[in-house]
């Protein structure tokens, strides 16, 4: 019995091995296969981690985009009203006075500048903010990621503090400048217009073009310059330019800056920020479309855009209704203005 099975194994011996070279080699390769399925699912588990903490820290640093601007918004309202005082000369003409109609002239004047001025203003104040905050967040999120392996943060607490601290100057010496400009604009394309004549939304709008084509683009006597000028300060007036020796904290700031600064002067900013004003001002049209009214005193929502052409209103009405849209254009709860007119950045 022996002899003959051993024969047979003998008689067989090649079979037998391929059998089990083949019988082996399937065997190491499932568990090749299976070795490299756990480490692609592993590795796919880990990449779903990464982008759902991507995904919550950038939805995440969006609401705290939202709530800084909303939060910024009164501050912004504030200084416009205190440099465009048109209270006062309200308050002059209820005395009757009697350079009234030279009182009126510069109301007109004023209150079409400040209803403009909140425009590109709070729109500056959206994409700079939201710029500034994505990119603090982004190196948050590197930092929370390399603060594991020990090293230092690349931009610490005081960093973003000093460097947040660069929107004083939209508040500020920017929304100075900024006035100037949009004050001559409405000087050079309103001057002219007599308070009695009678303006339609369309006229409106095509003086609001106007306006914004001086600011824009220079024409007139306006000095043409990008918009971002009024967003940030010149680079010869950073911390750069200090006499003194610079920190760390001092240029992990400039830093910020210059990259701040690269995509304020990016194509694609210039894009996003005119489409932010397209909608500012369609916004503000909308606003003062509420009080235009049709002959037969149709409510607002059944006015078509034919019938509203037909609508007009002397000028004199139409600058209380225009004196009052910053408020509307800089409420901090509920900012329809900010959260509905302007896409995210």
């Amino acid at each position: 019995m022996l002899m003959s099975t051993w024969s047979f194994l003998k008689r067989h011996k090649r079979k037998f091995v391929f059998a089990g070279a083949l019988v082996g080699g399937v065997y190491l390769l499932g568990k090749y296969a299976q070795r490299k399925i756990r480490e692609i699912q592993e590795r796919e588990a880990a990449e779903y981690i990464a982008q759902a903490r991507r995904q919550y820290h950038f939805e995440s640093n969006q609401r705290t985009c939202n709530m800084t601007v909303l939060s910024m918004l009164p501050t912004l309202r504030d200084a416009i009203i205190q440099h465009l005082n048109s209270e006062s000369l309200t308050t002059l003409l209820k005395t009757k006075p009697a350079n009234k109609l030279e009182i009126w002239k510069d109301l007109k004047i004023i209150s079409f500048t400040r209803s403009i001025v909140a425009v590109y203003s709070t729109c500056m104040l959206v994409v700079l903010l939201r710029i500034q905050l994505n990119i603090i967040g982004g190196y948050i999120y590197l930092d929370n990621s390399i603060s594991k392996n020990g090293l230092a943060p690349l931009a610490p607490p005081d960093v973003q503090q000093q460097y947040l601290s660069s929107i004083q100057h939209l508040l500020g010496d920017g929304l100075n400048e900024l006035i100037t400009v949009v004050k001559q604009a409405v000087q050079e394309v309103l001057g002219g217009v007599s308070l009695k004549r009678n303006l339609s939304l369309q006229e409106l709008e095509q003086h609001f073009n106007q306006i914004r084509t001086r600011i824009e683009q220079g024409n007139g006597t306006a000095q043409k310059r990008p918009l971002s000028w009024y967003m940030m300060p010149d680079e010869e007036n950073t911390l750069a330019a200090q006499a003194c020796g610079l920190t760390e904290k001092d240029v992990a700031t400039i830093k910020l800056l210059n990259e701040t600064r690269d995509m304020l002067e990016s194509p694609d900013f210039s894009t996003v920020l005119n489409s932010c004003l397209s909608r500012g001002f369609s916004r503000l049209l909308d606003n003062m479309a509420e009080f235009f009214r049709s002959p037969q005193g149709d409510p607002p929502q059944a006015c078509t855009a034919d019938s509203l052409s037909q609508v007009s209103l002397p000028l004199a009405k139409i600058i209380p209704i225009v004196n009052g849209q910053i408020h509307s254009i800089c409420s901090e709860v509920p900012s329809h203005f900010v959260q509905v007119g302007y896409p995210h950045v």
